[in-house]
């Protein structure tokens, strides 16, 4: 192995939210991080939704009432020109 060429190696830790949460091995002293399994809905069990702009309100404004039971209009389709 050549000498003086590899990263040296820290035990990092890492933060979330300012609480240190882990140990890791890396080549960073420490990081920082959003979301971690601890904070994520997918391991914690907990269901969150996030509704930054009002997409599910327009999503649900949008497909209401009877928009599925629309019968909508054949579309034309015009004649192929091939000289």
């Amino acid at each position: 192995m050549k000498s003086k060429i590899h990263p040296k190696y820290f035990d990092c830790k890492v933060f979330h939210n300012g609480v240190q949460v882990m140990t890791v091995g890396a080549t960073i002293p420490e990081m920082h991080v959003e979301v971690w399994s601890g904070s994520h809905p997918f391991f914690t069990g907990q269901k969150v939704l996030i509704d930054s702009a009002g997409r599910i309100e327009k999503f649900q404004q949008k497909f209401k009432g009877d928009y599925f039971n629309k019968k909508s209009e054949p579309k034309k389709v015009l004649p192929r020109n091939d000289d």
